[in-house]
């Protein structure tokens, strides 16, 4: 990975450590909060692609895994990981890259109702699967009364799709970071 790309990843991490400074609104029926960072998640994967946004998102869970208190509430560690938050946090790297994958696939044919698409599948249904599975392991919930309590999020998360699909098809026709097949380097940067 060249010095650029590292730059990009690094970046897109600290983009979605400083979505954490705003703080997490929980929820008196569910133990996972509602936060700003899963915009992130779905920023890094459309504004940078597969590998790069998922590795980005990586990073920041890796971080969060050595104890940088870096989530939404200054919250971090092994801990938030085995908790009940870790099923969504676990997923994020997955869902950045899927998203990223999406839109690499159709990088000619993008409009906003294909980014908040390719957002919609990413970031929030591959998320909530694994988050809602893995928050009815941790706690006595059952599957359907987790995933019942997760259909709180999904207004904020409909936004955050739209919000990251307009601003990653602006990013894309200003300063495009995924590569079209056949541009070379010298006409992104």
């Amino acid at each position: 990975m060249d010095l650029r790309n590292m730059m990009y990843v690094s970046l897109m991490a600290a983009i979605v450590a400083s979505l954490g400074l705003l703080p997490p609104i929980t929820l008196p029926f569910t133990p996972v909060p509602i936060t700003a960072q899963t915009f992130g998640v779905m920023l890094a994967g459309a504004v940078l692609g597969a590998k790069r946004g998922g590795l980005s998102v990586l990073i920041f869970v890796l971080l969060v895994a050595v104890g940088a208190p870096v989530l939404s509430g200054g919250r971090g560690g092994l801990g938030i990981i085995l908790g009940p938050s870790g099923g969504y946090i676990l997923s994020w790297p997955i869902a950045a890259f899927i998203i990223g994958y999406l839109v690499e696939k159709s990088i000619h044919h993008l409009s906003l109702f294909k980014m908040v698409i390719y957002n919609v599948i990413g970031g929030i249904i591959v998320v909530y699967a694994c988050g809602i599975t893995f928050l009815s392991f941790v706690t006595e919930l059952t599957w359907m009364q987790a995933a019942t309590s997760a259909l709180a999020y999904i207004p904020g998360d409909i936004v955050k799709a739209v919000l990251s699909g307009t601003i990653a098809l602006q990013i894309q026709k200003v300063y495009p970071l995924i590569q079209k097949k056949g541009m070379s380097n010298e006409k992104v940067a």
